[in-house]
């Protein structure tokens, strides 16, 4: 998968990860998400536009509402792309782990045979 880095760039801003923050809880309007971010409307909307278009929020009009929520999509793609470099680390941390318990199985065999 070929990520672009407007993804990233997108969550990159804490402000923009705690707006993400406030919607995992479900669809907020505007004045849920100023009260929750604590930055003027402006602000929120602004960050909104940003998460908008990079695909991890999406605006549903109900009446005279707009509810913003987040769009599954970008976040599944990120978790795949993690997912190589999940395995690798994880292969590289168990032959970690299991040099540190062959180690420690020398020492204590050391150990017992000094006793």
């Amino acid at each position: 998968m070929d990520m672009d880095i407007d993804v990233f760039d997108a969550l990159a801003d804490p402000t923009r990860r705690r707006v993400v923050a406030a919607l995992r809880q479900g669809e907020r309007q505007v004045n849920d998400l100023v009260a929750a971010v604590g930055i003027h409307q402006s602000g929120v909307s602004r960050h909104l536009r940003i998460l908008s278009e990079a695909g991890f929020v999406t605006m549903r009009p109900d009446g005279q509402r707009r509810l913003y929520s987040l769009a599954p999509g970008p976040f599944r793609e990120i978790d795949e792309w993690l997912a190589q470099y999940r395995a690798l680390w994880e292969k590289r941390l168990d032959r970690f782990g299991a040099a540190l318990e062959a180690r420690q199985a020398q020492q204590d065999q050391a150990r017992s045979e000094e006793e």
